[in-house]
């Protein structure tokens, strides 16, 4: 039997740390600055820095200096550890030089546990092993394969212990939501929706779950027929459906407005909150969600994983909802002491008062518009208004109620009245099919947008953030959807235009991605404030 190691390496305990300065702490004739101003002199390098009063500390200081830094009083100096050599507590590798998983999620029976982390950075794979469709090798490449027996005593005496037990005695009924709906359809394709739903009523909740979910009205239609948004609440019907013990969802939001995400929500919620069955505090629920909000909602812990994505991902200890999701955004595990990210996620907008009046300076009406489809199936009536020369305006309502036939019915009014050329409208459509695309992204951005390449202030705010240069030797054919949409958005943000219409932005997109995503799209709007005025003009739908 092959021995199997716990815990920490001692030589592996050579972590990078990073010095955190308390700033408001650190102020002149205080004591703890008082102190480094005292140490700064003691070492000829520039470990510790004085200038105009402000106290800089070099995360690459002399061991001399760091230990007087550990050393200084009060609470405004931390040393935090960096996560650069991961030997130690892996879950599972890939391969030689491959990506690895550190640690697992700890599902809770009774509970809803939300995992939080970027694409690609071992959640799908963590869902795989606790599914049994993958066998954690705990880092052994070699052909040998680690029994079950060996993974069940690896986990004795904590939580998982008792999971893979009843796992790999095949006492655990395992239902998945997949992440790849798309997948799902095409595997399916030929079949109706009434047929998948009957033969996956387990639990005889099939009325319930349709009347909740809006399906009656797709029961005759095919599954290849479906939108993304339908195609995402019958998977998660079939999901629930069926009498399992342990119920993954994987991204379960996509493509669902506001209301739809919430009755979702609710329904995983009743798996383990049914006050009308005595088996739900029996059954795990696991979710993987990008929305916090929703996340914060419908999860009873949270884990969140950090790492690189495509290197290594590193699961955390389990926390409350609240604080996990406040210490992902932070960038910072207080409980184990680790700095995994340079910068916090904030939604703040950083615009002054100032700016936005100069944006609200010049104003833009339109009319009353109307469109009805054939035989008034579906009438969009839109009252008159108005919006200002750089605002981002948002759109909110339900799936199907007409915000992406609204962006192209104000796409066309403003080419059909003249008011502006096509050239001055930059489109971003809510799908997007590049399947017939096959050419590198470099080569399809230099065919799309190639001159906005070579502008400095676009790499700078929109491609180097949106990390293109990451992915611009792949094929575009090849990309995932992620990738797909931070493609899109570069090139819609990369055409020389005075509108920019942008429909569902987020889609595919992890948590981190989104907020990057929007952040990206108000300081591309800042930059293009100045050409914006002079192109726009008041009363955009005057046709005098």
């Amino acid at each position: 039997m092959t021995k199997l190691k716990r815990g920490f390496n001692k030589d592996v305990d050579k972590d990078k740390k990073m010095i955190i300065i308390d700033q408001e702490k650190c102020k002149p004739k205080t004591p703890v600055f008082d102190y480094l101003v005292a140490k700064s002199k003691i070492c000829n390098k520039e470990c510790i820095i004085v200038n105009n009063n402000k106290i800089n500390i070099s995360d690459n200081c002399c061991m001399m200096c760091f230990n007087l830094t550990k050393r200084a009083p009060g609470d405004a100096i931390k040393i935090v550890k960096l996560p650069t050599n991961l030997e130690t507590n892996i879950s599972h590798c890939y391969g030689k030089n491959l990506f690895k998983l550190h640690g697992l999620p700890f599902p809770q029976p009774g509970s809803v546990l939300g995992l939080l982390g970027a694409n690609g950075i071992g959640k799908s794979t963590a869902l795989n092993i606790l599914s049994g469709n993958i066998i954690p090798n705990f880092g052994d490449v070699s052909d040998k394969e680690v029994t079950k027996k060996e993974i069940i005593n690896y986990y004795r005496g904590c939580e998982l212990q008792n999971y893979f037990n009843s796992l790999y005695n095949k006492k655990l009924k395992i239902s998945i939501k997949p992440q790849e709906i798309t997948g799902f359809s095409d595997k399916n394709k030929g079949r109706k929706v009434s047929e998948l739903l009957r033969n996956n009523n387990e639990t005889n909740k099939l009325k319930e779950l349709s009347d909740k979910l809006e399906l009656n009205h797709l029961y005759e239609r095919y599954v290849e027929n479906l939108s993304g948004g339908e195609l995402q609440r019958l998977l998660v019907a079939i999901t629930i459906l069926k009498n399992a013990d342990v119920y993954f969802f994987d991204e379960c939001s996509s493509f669902l407005d506001v209301k739809q995400r919430i009755i979702v929500t609710n329904l995983i919620r009743d798996i383990v909150d049914s006050p009308f069955s005595n088996d739900c505090k029996k059954k795990y629920v696991i979710v993987i969600e990008h929305d916090l909000a929703i996340l914060d909602y419908m999860s009873d812990y949270i884990q969140s994983i950090y790492g690189k994505p495509g290197a290594y991902g590193v699961i955390t200890s389990k926390s409350s909802t609240s604080n996990g999701i406040n210490q992902y955004m932070d960038g910072y595990i207080k409980s184990e002491n680790i700095k995994f990210r340079q910068y916090e996620l904030s939604f703040k907008n950083n615009a002054n008062q100032s700016e936005i009046e100069v944006k609200k300076k010049i104003e833009s009406n339109y009319e009353e518009m109307n469109l009805n489809y054939g035989d008034n199936k579906f009438s969009l009536n839109v009252e008159k208004g108005k919006f200002y020369n750089s605002e981002i305006i948002s759109l909110m309502g339900e799936n199907g109620c007409g915000k992406s036939t609204f962006i192209s019915l104000l796409k066309n009014k403003l080419i059909e009245n003249n008011i502006l050329s096509s050239s001055g409208i930059s489109f971003k459509p809510q799908y997007i099919n590049y399947k017939n695309i096959n050419c590198t992204v470099q080569e399809f951005l230099e065919k799309e947008i190639n001159s906005s390449l070579g502008n400095r202030n676009f790499r700078l705010i929109v491609l180097n953030p949106l990390r293109i240069n990451a992915i611009k030797d792949l094929r575009v054919n090849d990309l995932s959807g992620g990738q797909i949409q931070r493609l899109c958005i570069t090139i819609c943000l990369g055409k020389p235009a005075s509108i920019y219409l942008i429909d569902e932005p987020s889609a595919g997109l992890d948590c981190e991605q989104r907020v990057i995503v929007a952040k990206v799209i108000q300081k591309w709007n800042d930059e293009k404030s100045l050409e914006r005025t002079k192109l726009l003009r008041p009363n955009l739908f005057d046709n005098e």
